[in-house]
């Protein structure tokens, strides 16, 4: 799931070398925590947050399929 969250978003991004992603796992949740470049961070959310609105929803349907449940944080 890192590796689907990071190809996605480096395609978003000017500067793909500052995306870093950590993940938190527990039993049943992994909480993804995203950040990104500061000249970056309008394109990770989009306008009206349409675009981390999709990506948490593609992370969700990949993640339903592992019968888990995965969560992205977008940290500054």
């Amino acid at each position: 799931m890192k590796t689907l969250v990071s190809h996605i978003v480096k395609a978003l991004v000017d500067y793909p070398e500052q995306v870093k992603i950590d993940e938190l796992k527990g039993d049943q949740t992994s909480i993804y925590e995203l950040r990104v470049a500061k000249e970056d961070f309008g394109k990770v959310i989009g306008k009206q947050g349409r675009n981390v609105s999709a990506i948490r929803t593609i992370l969700s349907a990949a993640s339903s399929k592992a019968k888990k449940r995965s969560l992205l944080q977008v940290l500054e």
